[in-house]
């Protein structure tokens, strides 16, 4: 008989190309996935991997098993969301992804909630990058997770999620306190004309969001500083590096050195659960949009 597990690893290298990808995905070593490769193909009797440069890739018996594994997978979620439902406990496993800012700022007080609300729920919460949580989602790697985009910048949910608002975040310039215009009420963009910009790393959903924003604003982006976390740019913004824009979930501690001003008109990225639309019956997923919307709306600006 094939091994549910050794099966689950040999799926994740089939989607994400190879053994460490795997290996990360599953959240074990890429050792623990060879061995349970190897073990596999002692049981089929057929060899599962082949060399490609410095890479490896699917035989086509691997191929094979690796669809069959693919639906197996499915079944056996859809099994146990269908008997969790039945039982209408909050219990089992959830795996939660959340994107930084949201990860420190919504994160702790749901978990803390689940935890005292739901105490056979076994909770893992993982760090993810926008774009990335949503392919885990559709594949089955994450239970439920945070996601945003901007207003003016809407990003395809694919077919087969749900999704629930959270918040609205409300994004402002921030600029350092010496700036001519760091004593308005309210600014527009083109009042910016020239301005050197901190900005997230080439790539991620706020770095290309700024630049597409900027440029709609016939203003052609100069950044100075890359850098990933809210607090390290409002700190290279105190230190008169260039002009932010940072959405009010980001902004825990303000410098001194920086003045925060609302933008005209007015700029917010939605924050919202995603998960796969055959999972809404979990009563985990329904706990833990509840849970998520409570501390949402304590932290609404």
């Amino acid at each position: 008989m094939l091994d549910f597990n050794r099966l689950k690893a040999l799926h994740a290298v089939a989607v994400y190309g190879s053994v460490g990808a795997a290996a990360e995905a599953l959240m074990v070593t890429p050792s623990a996935v060879s061995q349970q490769l190897a073990k596999l193909e002692r049981e089929t009797g057929a060899p599962l991997l082949e060399r490609n440069g410095r890479g490896v890739r699917l035989t086509d018996a691997a191929g094979l098993l690796a669809d069959h594994a693919g639906r197996i997978l499915a079944l056996v979620e859809t099994a146990e969301a269908d008997f969790e439902a039945l039982r209408g406990e909050v219990v089992g496993r959830l795996c939660i992804g959340a994107f930084p800012t949201a990860a420190r700022g919504l994160m702790p007080g749901a978990l803390r909630l689940l935890q005292e609300r739901h105490p056979d729920l076994r909770l893992q919460m993982v760090e993810r990058e926008p774009e990335r949580q949503v392919r885990e989602v559709a594949r089955g790697e994450l239970d439920l997770a945070l996601a945003q985009d901007w207003s003016n910048r809407p990003m395809a949910i694919p077919e087969g999620l749900s999704r629930a608002m959270l918040l609205d975040d409300i994004a402002d310039v921030v600029l350092p306190a010496s700036h001519p215009l760091a004593g308005r009420p309210e600014i527009e963009l083109a009042d910016l004309s020239g301005e050197r910009w901190v900005s997230s790393s080439p790539g991620t959903v706020c770095h290309d969001w700024l630049v597409h924003t900027l440029r709609a604003a016939e203003l052609e982006p100069e950044v100075s500083c890359m850098v990933d976390e809210y607090p390290t740019q409002l700190a290279l913004v105190a230190a008169g590096q260039g002009c932010a824009i940072v959405p009010r979930l980001g902004r825990d501690f303000v410098p001194e050195g920086v003045r925060i001003v609302p933008l005209r008109p007015r700029l917010s990225r939605r924050i919202y659960a995603l998960w796969r639309a055959d999972a809404a019956r979990r009563p985990a997923i329904r706990a833990a949009v509840e849970a998520l919307k409570a501390v949402a709306a304590d932290r609404g600006h």
